[in-house]
């Protein structure tokens, strides 16, 4: 007998249980970051997310004794979908007790709610773009998350097994303490690079880049990710939704913007401190007090580790040394910062290039995340 009921959010005190969710579930949990209640909100609502206008979302919450036990989001992605000739629902923003009642429950429901729509294979976590969060923790879960990825329990990866879920792609993060010196492979090939290619690098404002730098920002990176596991291509208005969003969080001086000898974009890191730490101390709420610990970590704090966030690299340019390049710089930047270690977002796993990179530092891969599928 089922006893588990799963609804579509529709109103604001379902909503408000949705959120509040996870919070209860890892209450204990010193790796759980969690999102910020107004991002999520943000996240359904047409008027601050222009993604919407891309894709069929509709989240639920799975209800057992009275309680809620669990909560999901269907995603059709239109777009992904067109690029990529697919037919695949993608779920996110997946919690759940360790029940697996409830767990069937919920994904159960995705695939009906996708199936509904033609699709005929259910993927996830992914959310809209690859901006969103994506993969769940399969390895190294005693580790800190962080305010760009899921956190997870080792039960999640069990279940997925149980209800007959396969591998579709697996994600990993790099992990390296930072150099004193810049490794005499960086600096060669940096070097290279500027003799070569004329490449160097240039510093922007948040008003050049919100005016218009940050325009080439993605369409660079739409060329560079274009090839990626999902990857559908930011519209104009995807781009506007993630500068405003992001860019209040980064100082522009820790984003590596290269260029050629004829002033073209030819590579971009994107990378911040890790303000982790103070978004654990909000609780996910910006008031009354979350965002004095957030400003604290962003502007005041002490905290000697960084996230590499985004790179990227115009496509001819691919294997030219831009990436050397724009590591050389950083090396430097950070030893002038404080900043003792870097973490990078995640990688697929089938990226060689985009891995091996990181050889000169000596890196650790830590927290796989993974990409589940099944059809349905």
């Amino acid at each position: 007998m089922n006893n588990v009921l799963v609804k579509k959010v529709e109103s604001p005190k379902e909503m408000s249980d949705f959120i509040s969710l996870s919070r209860t579930l890892y209450k204990d949990s010193k790796q759980y970051v969690p999102d910020l209640d107004v991002d999520i909100r943000d996240f359904f609502d047409p008027k601050k997310n222009n993604d919407l206008a891309y894709a069929d979302v509709q989240p639920f919450i799975a209800i057992k004794d009275g309680k809620v036990v669990g909560r999901v989001v269907g995603i059709v992605s239109h777009k992904s979908n067109a690029t990529w000739e697919k037919k695949i629902v993608r779920f996110t923003f997946l919690e759940f007790i360790d029940n697996l009642e409830v767990s069937k429950a919920l994904l159960d429901t995705v695939a009906s709610w996708g199936k509904e729509r033609g699709m005929n294979e259910v993927q996830g976590p992914m959310g809209i773009t690859d901006f969103d969060k994506e993969g769940m923790l399969v390895e190294d879960f005693d580790l800190q998350g962080c305010f760009m990825e899921f956190w997870n329990p080792p039960y999640y990866k069990e279940h997925m097994e149980a209800l007959g879920f396969d591998k579709a792609t697996d994600w990993l993060q790099i992990r390296f303490q930072v150099p004193e010196e810049v490794p005499a492979r960086f600096q060669r090939v940096a070097d290279y690079a500027k003799q070569e290619f004329g490449i160097h690098m240039v510093h922007k404002s948040k008003k050049e880049i919100y005016n218009s730098y940050g325009k080439k920002v993605f369409s660079l990176l739409n060329q560079a990710f274009a090839p990626l596991y999902g990857f559908a291509p930011f519209s104009d208005k995807q781009v506007d939704d993630i500068l405003h969003k992001f860019l209040p969080l980064v100082d522009t001086e820790m984003i590596a913007l290269a260029e050629d000898n004829k002033g073209e974009l030819a590579g971009v890191a994107i990378t911040c401190r890790d303000f982790s730490d103070g978004i654990q101390k909000s609780k996910g709420k910006l008031l009354p007090f979350g965002w004095f610990h957030l400003l604290k970590a962003l502007k005041f704090g002490k905290q000697d580790k960084a996230q590499l966030m985004i790179i990227g690299i115009r496509p001819e340019m691919q294997g030219m040394g831009v990436n050397a390049a724009m590591f050389t710089h950083l090396i430097h930047l950070y030893n002038r910062l404080g900043i003792k270690w870097c973490e990078t977002n995640p990688q697929l796993e089938t990226n060689v290039r985009e891995l091996s990179q990181w050889k000169p530092l000596n890196p650790k891969t830590v927290k796989r995340r993974r990409c589940w599928k099944k059809d349905i």
